[in-house]
């Protein structure tokens, strides 16, 4: 009996123990991030509302990894035999390279003699994006700029000026895109998977390669956006990423406008930072600023295993902007150019039809918010896409044009800009747009972009009924999706 007491206080004590520590870090994590989380995210960055995506380094010369897997994950999949990935990378690689030849012999071989950055910057500028996040740095630690604390924890030359290509890549591009009104970002990985000194002191490398790495591609390069990522295998204490976070927002040139994610620790994302990221989901319902990112096909980094039939359309990647808009989001869409320099044809065409799609309809995309609701369904089951941060299903063309027997669809996205309620359908209209459980007055004038006369419309009950205009196929305004202008919503 007494042995049972005895245990009892003992656990009692150090329970509470555990239990007032626990709570004290929790209480420090409150009061480290509370400045920095009611800092507002820049509003330029919340009107963009559609950015490109770049993965580009030396996992762009083999290019390959399992369909459905990130190519830039080659390094790991040669090395960890517990990815899904090892045995086909692994079979690759030594048909292809031989048993001697390592992934750092890649570095060499990462010649970009195609890079040509003003033609990068017109293409983006075409695709009506308005920000552009480059990989400066991956989890391999290659650098895109001449980074010497890369240099010094490697003991090789391990950045893009000094192997490989022999030209600063990050200061290249961002120059050619600052000649445009895109506004040129950076992703940084905290974490550096065969980093000596990261192996074997992660706080050591955080003092000496991270914090000095970090400070200077910010003072050299001053991006727009900051998309950190690696963060998961320490919490934000170990990559003393508020310390960061303070010198960025207080004495850096760009502190202004610029804008950074959730991504800085284990446990921040969604909780601390600037805006909250998903990845190859369909995003989030939360009224804090967001992003969805994704590639246009599986892999993020350029990947010769995938086909055509592994690629969204242009269809699709543009239904998909519209659903994220409609529910407050941004849509971050990757592409991954080659080893040598030059971005693939299909995500080339992908992005010109966005493109065209937003020259004429774009004023329902950027700088709106979401309306009280976000989209009108059609007769029939309702269920929407899974949110969530990472992996969840998101079939756009279900939720569209192509459900499932018994399945109701958005048959109308909403955006809003001031008195203005744009419409967006993915089917044009038969005869009437019928906008369910809307009062307008009379002196609300409707007609549809890309079309010069006003619509005429009636009120009838509850619903709003517009007249469509008679168009052959030919003289539609725009591909895919089509927007009807209500101004005058109250």
């Amino acid at each position: 009996m007494k042995k049972h007491i005895f245990f009892l206080l003992v656990f009692l004590i150090f329970g509470h123990h555990e239990y007032l520590n626990s709570q004290s870090i929790e209480e420090q994590s409150i009061s480290d991030w509370k400045e920095i989380d009611a800092r507002p995210v820049p509003q330029w960055w919340q009107d963009a509302k559609f950015g490109i995506f770049i993965h580009w380094g030396i996992y762009s010369v083999p290019a390959f990894s399992r369909v459905g897997e990130y190519s830039e994950w080659y390094w790991q999949d040669l090395s960890n035999k517990n990815r899904k990935g090892h045995a086909l990378t692994t079979a690759f690689h030594q048909k292809n390279y031989g048993l001697g030849f390592t992934y750092p012999d890649f570095a060499t071989e990462f010649t970009c003699e195609l890079f040509k950055p003003d033609q990068w910057a017109k293409l983006f500028e075409e695709s009506g994006a308005k920000y552009i996040v480059l990989t400066s740095k991956h989890h391999d630690g290659y650098c895109l700029w001449n980074s010497q604390e890369a240099n010094q924890s490697w003991g090789r030359p391990w950045n893009s000026l000094e192997t490989g290509p022999q030209r600063d890549l990050l200061g290249e591009l961002t120059n050619a895109v600052r000649k445009t009104e895109v506004k040129m970002g950076i992703y940084y990985s905290l974490y550096e998977w065969f980093n000596p000194l990261y192996k074997a002191n992660p706080e050591l490398f955080v003092e000496k390669h991270l914090m000095p790495q970090f400070k200077d591609v910010v003072m050299k390069y001053q991006p727009s956006v900051i998309f950190s990522d690696g963060e998961w295998d320490h919490p934000y204490t170990t990559w003393r990423s508020t310390e960061l976070l303070n010198w960025l927002y207080e004495k850096s040139p760009n502190k202004e406008t610029v804008v950074v994610n959730d991504r800085w620790g284990a446990k921040t994302r969604h909780h601390h930072g600037g805006y909250y990221t998903t990845e190859y989901g369909s995003g989030l319902s939360s009224n804090h600023p967001w992003e969805e990112c994704r590639g246009m096909a599986h892999s993020f980094g350029y990947n010769r295993a995938e086909n055509i039939h592994d690629y969204n359309t242009s269809q699709e990647l543009i239904y998909m902007l519209i659903d994220i808009v409609s529910r407050g989001g941004n849509f971050l869409l990757d592409i991954g150019p080659t080893g040598d320099g030059r971005i693939p044809v299909i995500m080339q065409q992908r992005l010109i039809d966005i493109g065209k799609w937003l020259k004429v309809n774009g004023e329902a995309i950027y700088g709106t918010k979401s309306w009280e609701k976000s989209c009108q369904w059609s007769a029939g089951k309702i269920r929407d896409a899974e949110r969530g941060a990472y992996m969840t299903e998101y079939d756009i063309m279900k939720l569209t044009l192509n459900p499932d027997e018994g399945m109701a669809t958005k048959e109308i996205f909403f955006t809003q800009k001031e008195d203005v309620l744009f419409c967006i359908t993915s089917r044009f209209p038969d005869e009437n747009l019928i906008v369910k459980d809307l009062q307008l007055s009379t002196n609300t004038t409707v007609n549809m972009l890309g079309f010069a006369e006003n619509l005429k419309w009636k009120q009838k009950g509850k619903d709003v009924w517009i007249m469509v205009p008679n168009l052959n196929p030919s003289d539609l305004p725009s591909q895919y999706a089509h927007v009807f202008r209500i101004k005058g919503v109250d």
